[in-house]
């Protein structure tokens, strides 16, 4: 009796083993190709926002970032300079100064990739662009201030859900920031517009999630577990 020819006949079985890790590849391909595709989503949704919608935005966040009580308690606040159609914070931070509030802006690390530092800011303090052309303090030992000593880290953010999940830019620098906070670090409060706001993010095991965000519109919060 001769023997049967298949379609993949001269093709090696693949190893249950291996067969798994090429799943687990591809999936891990697929949810990270759908992080990028609602990045994409809602930065072109923040492009979008007229100069006038930007401008009364921030002043409505500013309002209810500046009367917040932990913002009212807190000494040393964290904050960052818009970019790509995040919400302005240019008049939230003119508001902390008449509050005699000291604020602090990230700077990348220039020695351990993937960290930042935060550095005092002032209105004298110069500005330069970074490697993903973002103004930040010129780097000064002086004026930095460890992570730690923060009262409060207002964090830029893409996307957030009704679950206080944060999805940022890709590069895992506040996620990296706000490990342990609960323990170690300042209180952290997202800053975003409501049309930053999705209904579910997919999840990956860095992802930090926030007890508080807030938006022109709403503050929202949440019990994170310890």
């Amino acid at each position: 009796m001769g023997s049967r020819v298949t379609a993949c006949d001269g093709i090696s079985e693949i190893p249950p083993s291996s067969a798994v890790s090429v799943l687990t590849m591809s999936f891990q391909a697929q949810y990270a190709q759908q992080r990028q595709n609602i990045r994409n989503q809602i930065r072109q949704r923040r492009r979008a926002l007229t100069s006038e919608q930007q401008n009364n935005f921030a002043l409505q966040t500013a309002e209810r970032i500046a009367t917040h009580p932990r913002i009212q308690a807190a000494h040393s606040i964290a904050v960052f300079l818009s970019f790509d159609g995040e919400l302005d914070t240019r008049p939230l931070i003119e508001r902390l100064w008449q509050q005699a509030k000291q604020v602090y802006l990230p700077v990348l690390h220039p020695f351990s990739p993937g960290n930042l530092l935060f550095l005092r800011y002032t209105p004298e303090t110069p500005l330069v662009n970074n490697r993903f052309n973002i103004l930040e303090p010129q780097l000064d030992v002086r004026n930095v201030l460890p992570v730690g000593s923060l009262d409060v880290v207002l964090t830029p953010l893409v996307a957030f859900d009704s679950s206080g999940q944060r999805l940022g830019m890709g590069g895992g620098f506040y996620d990296r920031t706000l490990q342990n906070w609960q323990h170690l670090g300042p209180y952290p409060i997202g800053l975003a517009h409501d049309c930053q706001q999705v209904e579910q993010l997919p999840v990956e095991h860095w992802d930090i999630p926030l007890p508080e965000i807030i938006t022109p519109s709403q503050n929202w919060t949440w019990q994170i577990a310890k």
